[in-house]
């Protein structure tokens, strides 16, 4: 069994920075791949950032490039996504998750296989 708890999320003005954490345990994670998903109220989820924990190949939907900042600690089984830039677009709640099966380039939500709880994002205009 794996457990994903986000952290970082809370009340940002536009333009500003926000850190989210993904804290993992229950399992080795040496070959998985933790990907970040987001959803705003009405919308359906969406690919924000992944990265492969043995190697750290990141990549990122074209909305955030530039501006977020994926990476990972492996002594504490955390990945993190800096935020910068934030605009209203990016109000969501933010999820984490983890693809037991390591794909690179997976931006399917239906291909991960345990998520977090999700960390509430709101940008103020």
């Amino acid at each position: 069994q794996v457990q994903l708890v986000e952290s970082g999320g809370g009340l940002v003005q536009a333009g500003g920075s926000l850190r989210l954490s993904c804290a993992a345990s229950g399992r080795t994670f040496s070959r998985y791949t933790m990907g970040w998903f987001r959803q705003a109220p009405g919308k359906e989820r969406e690919f924000v950032a992944a990265i492969t924990w043995s190697v750290g190949s990141t990549w990122y939907a074209d909305s955030v490039k530039g501006r977020f900042t994926l990476s990972r600690a492996n002594a504490r089984n955390t990945v993190y996504l800096q935020m910068n830039s934030l605009n209203s677009d990016d109000t969501a709640v933010y999820y984490c998750a983890a693809d037991v099966s390591n794909r690179l380039y997976e931006r399917d939500s239906h291909r991960y296989d345990y998520w977090g709880q999700g960390t509430q994002v709101t940008v103020s205009s």
